[in-house]
């Protein structure tokens, strides 16, 4: 039954990949790890037949799931070599990081929801992604113990770049993050260069917010 659902969402899955190509993404090694993440195995059993959609939807915790276009852009403005070493703040569904995963020597990932990383623990394993650290925590502090890192994404809006996610970041590393208040956020790519940040606005965004601390569940 399962592989007969695999086989089912193959025509959908190619329509996401055309639809984020008409939409500029021409990275063959993004698309190409987009393609190889079955994007059904992270949404609720009560959204699957909307997986590859190009919308975000929701999750527990009050969380989402990325829209595919942005997932995209953020996964293509990282330039994410499979050498480096990449920090995901706000695992949520996990999809972001299996996306990322396939793109990286290793990826460490923090979330802030018990019940949200547990699920998502549980994807990586069925999904067999080895490479892929995860830890409960606040993401605004990052993974000290694990720092420097070659490039970090966040998936939540902070309302400033977070002190402690710049210190971890490595000389010549790629920050991709969104910033801003509830009703207006903008996506940031920052450099961290021998002669200061550099930072380029991407685009406009709306994610959820960056909470500082642990979550009760």
């Amino acid at each position: 039954m399962r592989h007969a659902a695999a086989r089912d969402s193959l025509p959908d899955r190619i329509r996401l990949l055309m639809k984020l190509r008409t939409n500029g993404i021409a990275d063959t090694r993004v698309l190409s790890a987009i393609e190889s993440v079955p994007r059904e195995e992270f949404v609720p059993e009560s959204f699957r037949d909307k997986a590859y959609e190009d919308t975000a939807l929701p999750i527990d915790s009050g969380q989402t799931i990325s829209q595919p276009t942005v997932v995209a852009w953020m996964t293509w403005a990282l330039q994410a070599g499979d050498r480096m070493r990449v920090l995901e703040i706000g695992t949520g569904s996990g999809y972001q990081a299996a996306v990322l995963s396939r793109l990286c020597r290793m990826l460490y990932t923090v979330e802030r929801h018990r019940d949200l990383l547990r699920v998502a623990q549980e994807r990586f394993k069925k999904l067999g992604l080895s490479n892929i650290q995860t830890q409960l925590g606040d993401g605004s502090k990052g993974w000290k113990s694990a720092a420097p890192f070659d490039r970090i994404i966040v998936t939540a809006a902070a309302h400033a770049v977070p002190p402690a996610l710049l210190d971890q970041l490595a000389e010549g590393g790629i920050m991709v993050i969104p910033v801003g208040s509830d009703t207006e956020q903008v996506l940031l790519r920052i450099e961290k260069t021998p002669g200061g940040i550099m930072q380029q606005h991407l685009m406009d965004v709306r994610f959820v917010p960056l909470v500082e601390g642990k979550a009760g569940k």
